[in-house]
């Protein structure tokens, strides 16, 4: 591994390729830690991980899983813009990654984000490994020049900056041998609007049924604020206009000249591109409202089904019925 990349390229990474890896991360590691019992039948993407870590009471003694999938961008120029991920079906001990699977996720995409492409992979992990390289060249029929991001899940407190890192893969001679190694690439964080309302919220929740209001709710309430007291203001100058007009105020020819320039900045806001870029923003927005009701409903039926498995498996210990679910 290097120290530092050559290319040249500027990474851009949004805050949605981090939270699917760790919610991906978390998904397996909580399943891992459920007892045989009440452990539902594992998705897809999470089954290999389980084959290797299955066994039993002693999950707590294994090292922390690895979860593996595609993240997805575009590229323009010398500027690679990652945008979302996927999970993927990849069996470390026999290195067999599920192809089929990997185009159906590639068509799916395609058919929704026609401009995203596969630009690299994902995993977990502190450092890179040297098995990381042959899941990396695995994917060079798909990009002849992979990226590689990696998330550390060890929870460092004292750690300022985000547990991310992206690698690139250069061709380095060594020891006469031309090998492939992992380089250390630096990249920004790239957000929309929908995204930082999205991120602010989950970053500031707090128990239901709790009194205090998230720092979103707080900014929500400070602009609906303003917006009111500009309304105010603007219902005062219609107002003075109006007696302007009908002669009970004394015309100003300055305060006219005001009032003109101030009108002058509404057709920018009127424009064609305005309109679509507002559009954008507004259905991204209703899009981050709808999933994070699906979440909710998610969560509370997950929590609902725990329960009904946790109280038929103490009836049936105890000679009772069978299990419900």
């Amino acid at each position: 591994m290097a120290s530092s990349s050559s290319s040249g390229l500027t990474f851009k990474l949004h805050p949605l390729v981090i939270v699917n890896i760790s919610d991906h991360y978390t998904r397996v590691k909580s399943q891992l830690s459920l007892p045989p019992s009440l452990t539902s039948t594992s998705s897809a993407a999470t089954s290999n991980n389980n084959n290797n870590n299955s066994n039993g009471g002693e999950n707590n003694q294994n090292p922390p899983p690895r979860v593996y999938g595609c993240v997805i961008g575009v590229q323009r120029g010398r500027t690679v813009e990652i945008f979302n991920s996927f999970e993927l079906i990849y069996d470390p001990s026999t290195r067999s990654l599920d192809r089929s699977f990997l185009e159906k996720k590639q068509e799916l995409y395609k058919k929704v984000f026609p401009h995203f492409y596969v630009l690299g992979w994902y995993s977990t992990g502190s450092d890179a490994q040297e098995s990381d390289m042959h899941f990396h060249k695995a994917l060079m029929d798909i990009n002849e020049s992979p990226l590689y991001v990696l998330l550390n899940p060890a929870i460092n407190p004292a750690q300022k900056d985000l547990p991310v890192t992206i690698y690139e893969s250069e061709l380095h001679v060594i020891d006469g041998v031309p090998q492939l190694i992992f380089v250390r690439s630096s990249y920004t964080i790239e957000t929309v609007e929908a995204e930082r309302i999205s991120v602010d919220h989950v970053a500031h929740l707090k128990p239901s049924g709790g009194s205090a209001a998230t720092q979103l709710a707080a900014q929500l309430t400070g602009i609906h604020s303003a917006i009111k007291m500009l309304n105010s203001r603007i219902r005062v100058l219609h107002q003075y206009l109006v007696g302007m007009q009908k002669g009970d105020i004394p015309c100003e020819s300055s305060l006219l000249r005001q009032v003109s320039s101030l009108l002058r900045r509404l057709p920018a806001v009127e424009s064609e591109k305005f309109q679509d870029d507002f559009l954008m923003e507004y259905n991204d927005t209703l899009l981050i409202t709808y999933l994070a009701m699906f979440t909710n409903c998610s969560s509370t039926m997950n929590e609902l089904v725990d329960k009904f498995n946790t109280t038929y498996d103490r009836h049936s210990r105890r000679g009772g019925r069978t299990a419900f679910i």
